[in-house]
């Protein structure tokens, strides 16, 4: 999933997305809300987490803009105003969450896990494809009830697939949420991560659980589509 923070104050925004990555999620960042709508507007962002307190442009603002111009990603508002006049005003613009300052990391990747769920219809953290377990919250995959061990890359890959089970998903899409501006990456690497995935949730090939649409992309389900 790739994610989008917007906080100016440096060590509260370098320690957000340092949390989000450890998490498996890929993340971009923005200082200021005028940057922070430029970059959710070029890019497909699974959550966006953004403070009020902004300068250029503050949080409802951003809120604004991005309802304003259809962009329907969840947006988690951090903020240090506690006033429920302040929550109210955020969530009737569009915000789908509110986290007041100081919070528990612990408690901001939970709901940044809830929103992701939420915007893929998926209520609870534990998501099955026939044999296989991926579960959201823990990150623990099984096969058959068997653990499976996956790197911070293949599972984020799997989660990504498995969200969208039975929907068709392209090279290019997987690449726009799986890697950030940090990441350098190369022209096969969805193919290679593909692979890897094979390998390790079909062995021996059965059950085929990622499904290939030659020149098109990739479907997980049960059975072929």
């Amino acid at each position: 999933m790739r994610l989008l923070v917007v906080e100016d104050y440096d060590p509260v925004r370098n320690a957000v997305a340092t949390a989000l990555r450890e998490e498996g999620y890929s993340v971009d960042t923005a200082k200021n809300g005028e940057d922070g709508v430029f970059q959710a507007s070029v890019n497909d962002y699974d959550a966006v987490v953004l403070d009020v307190m902004l300068p250029k442009l503050d949080g409802f603002g951003v809120v604004q803009r991005l309802r304003k111009d259809g962009r329907a990603c969840p947006i988690l508002l951090l903020t240090a105003r506690d006033g429920v006049d302040d929550r109210v005003h955020g969530l009737d613009l569009g915000a789908d969450d509110y986290l007041v300052k100081p919070f528990a990391m612990d408690e901001l990747l939970a709901r940044v896990r809830a929103l992701v769920r939420r915007r893929y219809e998926t209520r609870t953290p534990v998501l099955t494809v026939g044999p296989l377990e991926v579960d959201t919250a823990s990150h623990a995959v099984k096969l058959a009830g068997e653990r499976v061990e996956l790197t911070a890359r293949e599972y984020a890959l799997l989660e990504f697939l498995v969200m969208r089970t039975g929907r068709l998903v392209t090279r290019t899409q997987i690449w726009e949420h799986l890697y950030d501006d940090l990441t350098e990456v190369k022209s096969n690497v969805v193919d290679v991560y593909i692979g890897y995935l094979r390998k390790k949730i079909e062995p021996d090939g059965v059950p085929r659980l990622i499904h290939t649409k030659r020149g098109e992309g990739y479907i997980v389900a049960e059975t072929p589509p």
